[in-house]
């Protein structure tokens, strides 16, 4: 029998961040992910504009977004806001004119960067470059830190020390560190085993299907997820133990990443 999602089920009922979200591993899960779910037409499609790309596969360009914000080339300077939203209320409430002016946050960003994907009358690298920060926003999306408070600004000056397998004398790091990297990493597996293992999850119905803004919609996922699931630790150590009971939802986010982005492209592209 295939593991159930249960834990992200419930959930969904109910500042910046660091280089690499969901560190590049992570990122090339969600596009494998996808890739492995798009029809041929659209599959096509993501190939042909992929072509001249060192890695060209929806995986191969995840972190692209994240490559040129370190750069600090012009468009990663301009993008650096596009990977988040911060939402002040305990309660999720999120309001676009304040959590997201001008469209300067994830939500807005693959909203936009989705139509520039689907417009024909584009520029051919406009759509590139739209496809490849597509891959990397859903995947930001559901990094719960990713919707997480201002005050920390998403967890990232909630302190921790981290002693475990991947840190053995103990690591100064923190909470968005934390689920951008050793909660993926801790799992312990390459990029093949992993991906397996995720594609096997079972999928819930998805809450979203059907929503004005799905985009608005994942990430207030996320934001929930945060005060839902308890992901604040009680003090400022971690061991392997905090990893592993909070892996099943960063292992969810994964999957439905890889999903919704496959939807995404399908109906962008090969609608």
């Amino acid at each position: 029998m295939k593991p159930s999602l249960t834990v992200l089920a419930l959930a969904l009922t109910l500042a910046t961040p660091p280089a690499l979200a969901w560190s590049r591993q992570g990122h090339q899960l969600v596009g494998e992910l996808a890739e492995r779910e798009l029809s041929p037409a659209a599959r096509a499609q993501v190939q042909d504009l992929l072509a001249d790309e060192p890695e060209p596969s929806l995986a191969g360009v995840s972190t692209w977004a994240d490559e040129i914000r370190a750069a600090k080339s012009p468009l990663g300077e301009a993008s650096q806001r596009w990977h988040y939203v911060n939402i002040p209320a305990d309660d999720c409430d999120y309001v676009a004119a304040r959590d997201c002016p001008d469209g300067d946050c994830v939500i807005g960003a693959i909203n936009a960067q989705a139509k520039v994907l689907g417009d024909l009358s584009q520029p051919r690298q406009a759509r590139v470059e739209a496809l490849k920060f597509l891959v990397h926003f859903v995947g930001d999306a559901h990094q719960p830190m990713h919707a997480g408070y201002p005050h920390d600004r998403g967890g990232n000056k909630h302190q921790l020390n981290y002693t475990g397998k991947g840190s053995p004398e103990g690591e100064g790091t923190n909470l968005h560190g934390v689920w951008d990297y050793w909660v993926v990493q801790g799992a312990g597996m390459d990029n093949a085993a992993y991906v397996e293992h995720l594609h096997a999850l079972e999928l819930p119905s998805d809450p979203a299907t059907g929503a004005e803004n799905p985009a608005q919609a994942w990430t207030l996922e996320s934001c929930r997820l945060i005060r839902s699931e308890g992901l604040y630790p009680p003090g400022r150590k971690i061991t392997d133990a905090y990893l592993d009971r909070h892996r099943p939802v960063a292992d969810a986010r994964l999957r439905l990443a890889g999903a919704r982005l496959a939807a995404l492209l399908e109906k962008t592209l090969a609608p």
